[in-house]
């Protein structure tokens, strides 16, 4: 049993990391950047040490202050939350010359699944589809394409031209929505590509890119894994992300609505298959495509947490963080992939300090209003209050609500609910957007794509 975790992270996830652990009994650090020195994680944890200014290059992704004040305080183990550190292999690796436990995956995972086009062709031995592009030399590429790079525009034109626009440029080290560019035509392809690259170098510290077809109609489905160090593997449902704003998730529903039954468990099967493929342990996803004719191609694998895990949580009745916990002390899962059931729809609508109205433009500043709903079914996660001041620096992200009803009809009217008693003053957010998606007769129907919002805009 580890007697003290140290989270390596801010915000929502971090407050939601420290009530497992006061759950479990395990004592808990908190680290901050100057900016941070008022998060309610700061105030719920049992101990806190500032780790640098605000820059998260100085504080949150700074290796030696994290792990300087995981040995002050005596940290068994660091938890790295959803973001920042959880899918840096060196990282992990620097835990483990510490003998600290790296709540996650294995330094190998980290690194295959972390490199976007190796991760692909790890896939490919795999079994898994994958979108067309350029992962081998099948569309006439030469031989010599490293994991699927693409090193010039002209080479990417030549692919494009093959497997057919519009194609998506992707950086190879990107995640999260990030690291994208979409080409319609060769001219544009041209003009993007090498934007691409500077933008994925100045992002990710990697310039690498590859490309695949970019499939119109999309639904973004993932499907969320939990595995031993014991060759235990289990799946437990997929969640629907297709609601996105710049092809980051807004929304996200389980189980996903409008699934072919078949395809479900298929889909459930390939994800099981893809992480014993890599004899993969911890907690996290394996995401998907799905095109209009119900075909499901891997997308990426998120090795860790991730911000919309809660919806699975409560359509399962498993603490997918308690459970990541007891998965790193060596623990068996306890149960296998006929106990879990599933109970019933949740929604997550996150809340992000934005304004809908003006391109999302981020609205940091002070929270004068903070007023969460409640009741029957309603979970909020979330670190802002009344008096809080929203920094600039980090992600918008402020709360997310998580809503469950016995069937999507009850879930979505209890969303609607608990939307309208949310309030939050002094800043912009996107409450009114979500409860503007709740009402819109595509989402009631269960018709959500990936260009859900460009469409209604």
């Amino acid at each position: 049993m580890f007697k003290k975790i140290l989270i390596a992270n801010r915000g929502e996830i971090a407050v939601r990391i420290i009530r497992a652990c006061r759950d479990m009994g395990i004592k808990t650090v908190a680290v901050h950047s100057v900016a941070d020195r008022d998060g309610l994680n700061v105030k719920l944890a049992d101990e806190a040490a500032c780790i640098g200014p605000p820059a998260p290059a100085e504080s949150y992704l700074k290796h030696a202050n994290i792990i300087t004040v995981a040995e002050l305080t005596n940290a068994d183990a660091i938890h790295p939350g959803a973001g920042f550190l959880a899918e840096d292999a060196e990282f992990a690796e620097i835990c483990a010359a510490h003998k600290i436990t790296f709540i996650g995956p294995s330094v190998e995972n980290l690194r295959t699944m972390g490199d976007k086009a190796e991760a692909r062709e790890t896939m490919a031995k795999a079994g898994l589809r994958l979108v067309p592009g350029s992962r081998s030399s099948r569309h006439g590429l030469r031989r010599s394409l490293k994991k699927g790079v693409v090193e010039s525009a002209e080479e990417a034109v030549r692919l494009a031209d093959k497997i057919g626009y519009p194609v998506g440029v992707k950086a190879v080290a990107g995640g999260g929505g990030r690291g994208i560019r979409i080409a319609h035509n060769s001219m544009s392809l041209l003009n993007l590509f090498h934007t691409a690259k500077t933008e994925a170098k100045a992002s990710f510290g990697n310039a690498e890119v590859y490309i695949e077809k970019w499939i119109q109609n999309a639904r973004h489905i993932e499907v969320q894994i939990l595995a031993d160090n014991h060759g235990n593997v289990i799946h437990l449902g997929e969640r629907a992300c297709s609601i996105q704003r710049k092809r980051q998730k807004l929304l996200e529903e389980a189980p996903a609505p409008s699934l072919n039954p078949k395809i479900r468990g298929e889909i459930g099967r390939a994800a099981v298959k893809a992480a014993r493929s890599i004899g993969f342990s911890n907690a996290g996803t394996i995401e998907f495509v799905v095109d209009a004719e119900d075909n499901f191609y891997f997308l990426e694998m998120n090795t860790r947490i991730q911000v919309e895990h809660p919806v699975t949580e409560m359509i399962t009745g498993i603490d997918l963080v308690k459970d990541q916990i007891r998965l790193a002390m060596g623990e068996e899962l306890g149960y296998n992939q006929a106990d879990i059931k599933m109970n019933g729809h949740a929604i997550e609508c996150r809340i992000n300090a934005e304004d809908p109205e003006n391109d999302f433009r981020p609205s940091p500043g002070l929270v004068e209003t903070y007023l969460p709903p409640g009741g029957i079914g309603v979970r909020v996660d979330g670190y802002i209050y009344p008096g809080y001041v929203k920094s600039p620096y980090y992600d918008s992200l402020v709360a997310k609500l998580i809503v469950h009803g016995g069937d999507r009809d009850e879930a979505i009217a209890r969303t609607k609910r608990a939307l309208g008693e949310f309030n939050i003053e002094g800043i912009k957010t996107t409450l009114p957007l979500h409860a503007k998606i709740l009402y819109d007769e595509r989402f009631l129907n269960g018709n959500v794509y990936t260009n859900f919002l460009e469409s209604n805009s």
